[in-house]
């Protein structure tokens, strides 16, 4: 089991836990925040049925599944997961990514961060491959400013890579934000 310890100066992301049941399906049945995301079940019980099934996925260490909490009050904030390990290249796909109304304004900043400080820190991985659905322009310019190489699109995606030297070199230019 990996041992992941991501904190960043307002918020830090933790496993998520049955009883997050009803936070998720709040965030994700939330019409402002759930336009360029793939559709979910609004029902808690389905919802826990299905983190006790990931829940073996994350102890097989086949995925990470991550609620994001404010620093100061630990109130969940929003989600993000690690999935799709690939051996070549050793590549994670990172995805579920929300932030609600309540996030810190550094959060998507802080929480992408963490996300590749898991995925290349705590496992070992080479890049990371990720897709944005088309018209999310928001998170389009967000990957791109970070250093994510466009690699292809379809009717509905577009197709990224972030490599591991981008993200070493993110840790010098953003390190303000993880406290460093």
């Amino acid at each position: 089991m990996v041992n992941f310890n991501l904190k960043a100066n307002t918020t830090y992301l933790r496993l998520v836990e049955e009883n997050d049941a009803e936070f998720i399906c709040t965030l994700r049945n939330n019409d402002k925040l759930n336009t360029y995301i793939s559709k979910s079940t609004a029902d808690i019980k389905s919802q826990a049925e299905w983190i006790r099934n990931y829940k073996n996925r994350e102890n097989n260490g086949e995925e990470y599944y991550f609620i994001i909490c404010k620093s100061d009050d630990q109130s969940p904030i929003g989600t993000v997961r690690l999935y799709d390990f690939r051996e070549n290249p050793k590549s994670f796909c990172w995805g579920s990514w929300i932030l609600n109304e309540y996030k810190t304004k550094y959060a998507a900043v802080e929480s992408a961060l963490l996300v590749y400080e898991a995925g290349f820190s705590a496992l070992g991985f080479e890049q990371s491959h990720f897709e944005v659905m088309k018209g999310n322009d928001k998170v389009h310019s967000f990957h791109l400013k970070m250093g994510a190489q466009k690699v292809s699109e379809d009717d509905v995606n577009i197709y990224y890579i972030f490599p591991k030297y981008k993200y070493k070199e993110n840790k010098i230019q953003y390190a303000r934000f993880l406290g460093k």
